[in-house]
């Protein structure tokens, strides 16, 4: 068997060593062979190790980006260092956006689309579209980058409100939405960094019930005795035009990108067969308005409100605010009747005022039952919020509690839209008829099943089975329905009323640890 060789050889007992040396008997310097740069050492990368220099800072063994364009199918990398970019200067302005905007992320815009939404002037559905999906898809992102994309205007649809009213709704064409989805994302992943966490409304991540733990939590942990209902009148009619691009200004500077947004601003609407140009205001029911009606109230409201509890406000105010609807909470009275008055003016200056008749400042919280009734006056007033009807009460221990109730005058309307459609289809098999109604009082029930509501939407959904009896009974002349076989009926089809959401304290702080 040979015997080993000298210090510099390469027998197993000196394979350990690393580092190169010189022979005692010798000034040759003897270096081992150099291992793979892909070996695994608990010292750190081989290579740095054999060529004598430190390990390299970060994390080097990992990938910067997925493998491949489809394991991330919501932004790009390039996005992604937007993100960054956002995040790491509050100040910088980003010069070049539109060329984020690539066939793929409009591709990706048009799957985002709901398929059942109402067409536009141009009368394409989603379904139409997407034939011949690629090529639409490529001619779109030439005219874009070319300057060859011009707005259309949108079609004119009036939507009954629960109070008589009507909402005005403007619907875009298939492609306008299609690109004012591809810059919605693009432009989120910068004012996702940028938006205060009191703004709750159609951001990414966030919906109507976090605002609502938000709420709750704030009115029985701080010390909240008076509640601002603020509702801003008209609030998407009313949005400034040349304020919007100066609040996109502050973060855009690609003029091609704050041109896009401008067109789709003036694109006015169609109203019996004439283009009315917009001069004022972002259409209702456009994929980016929601976005530019965030960015408008961040700078003309958000930001305000931050500075002004900070600087003026004695005691704890807390604020929670969905698109136009907001809700303020305050200590004393005379801190609350500032802020409502400072508040008057600060949206005046963007051409913005409250509905005199849905913005209320009552007495609201721990302490106002039992300071009203040492006053002599009834129990403290109740305000409206994303749906539900905000309540001061007690649990069964005495300890004050939040209570939300289902707004009466939206539930009366949806029990009489539900009565007038079950006459319609009374015709029909009754399984046909008791999946649809599944379907509607399911989707009911899992916005508004909240702890403490469960009374009421059992007295909703008797009514909807009073309803539903009448219909069958009115099949014929002659009526035969008993109840024995309604109960039946009823109990197979109409879904159970339990909680479909924890309490709100339990989801608010388990999202925010």
């Amino acid at each position: 068997m040979p015997e080993p060789r000298g210090p510099g050889g390469t027998g197993k007992a000196q394979s350990h060593n690393p580092v190169a040396y010189a022979d005692e008997k010798s000034d040759t310097s003897v270096v081992p062979e150099k291992p793979s740069n892909k070996g695994e050492s608990h010292i750190g990368d081989p290579a740095e190790m054999v060529e004598e220099r430190d390990v390299a800072k970060g994390n080097v063994s990992k990938n910067p980006a997925p493998r491949t364009p489809s394991r991330n199918k919501v932004v790009s990398m390039g996005l992604e260092g937007v993100r960054i970019a956002a995040k790491r200067d509050k100040k910088l302005r980003f010069t070049a956006l539109l060329h984020h905007i690539t066939p793929q992320l409009l591709e990706q815009s048009f799957y985002a689309l709901r398929k059942d939404a109402a067409v536009g002037v141009d009368g394409v559905t989603w379904q139409d579209y997407e034939e011949g999906l690629q090529e639409r898809v490529q001619t779109l992102h030439r005219q874009i980058h070319v300057g060859g994309y011009r707005a259309t205007p949108s079609r004119r649809v009036l939507i009954p409100k629960a109070d008589g009213k009507q909402r005005v709704l403007g619907i875009a064409s298939l492609e306008d939405k299609i690109v004012q989805q591809a810059v919605v994302t693009v432009l989120n992943t910068i004012y996702e960094e940028d938006f205060l966490g009191f703004s709750y409304g159609f951001r990414q991540g966030r919906s109507q019930h976090n605002a609502l733990d938000a709420l709750m939590v704030g009115i029985k942990s701080r010390h909240v005795n008076w509640i601002l209902d603020a509702d801003i009148a008209a609030f998407f009619d009313e949005i400034d035009h040349d304020w919007m691009l100066k609040f996109l200004e502050h973060r855009i500077a690609d003029q091609r990108l704050l041109r896009l947004i401008g067109n789709w601003l003036k694109a006015g609407v169609i109203e019996d067969g004439i283009r009315v140009a917009a001069t004022k205001g972002t259409p209702q029911g456009a994929v980016i308005s929601p976005l530019l009606a965030n960015i408008y109230l961040h700078y003309a409201l958000d930001q305000w409100t931050q500075q002004w509890r900070g600087r003026h406000a004695r005691g704890q105010v807390i604020a929670v605010r969905y698109a136009d609807d907001s809700v303020f909470g305050f200590k004393s009275e005379t801190t609350a009747r500032q802020f409502l008055a400072a508040m008057q003016g600060r949206l005046a200056k963007f051409g913005l005022t409250l509905n005199a008749k849905k913005t209320r400042l009552i007495e609201f919280g721990r302490f106002a039952a039992s300071t009203r009734k040492r006053r002599g006056q009834d129990k403290p007033e109740t305000f409206d919020f994303l749906g539900f009807t905000h309540c001061c009460s007690t649990t069964r221990q005495g300890l004050f509690q939040v209570r939300r109730l289902t707004v009466k005058k939206r539930m009366r309307a949806k029990i009489a839209e539900i009565r007038v459609e079950l006459m319609r289809r009374r015709h029909q098999p009754i399984a046909v008829v008791g999946k649809w109604l599944n379907r509607v009082v399911q989707g009911y029930l899992n916005y508004h099943a909240v702890p403490g509501n469960l009374y009421r939407l059992g007295s909703m959904c008797k009514d909807i089975g009073r309803a539903w009896r009448h219909s069958l009974m009115r099949r014929s002349q002659k009526p035969k329905m008993p109840w024995t076989r309604f109960s039946r009926i009823a109990q197979r089809f109409l879904p159970p009323i339990r909680n479909m959401h924890p309490y709100p304290e339990d989801r608010f702080y388990a999202s925010h640890t």
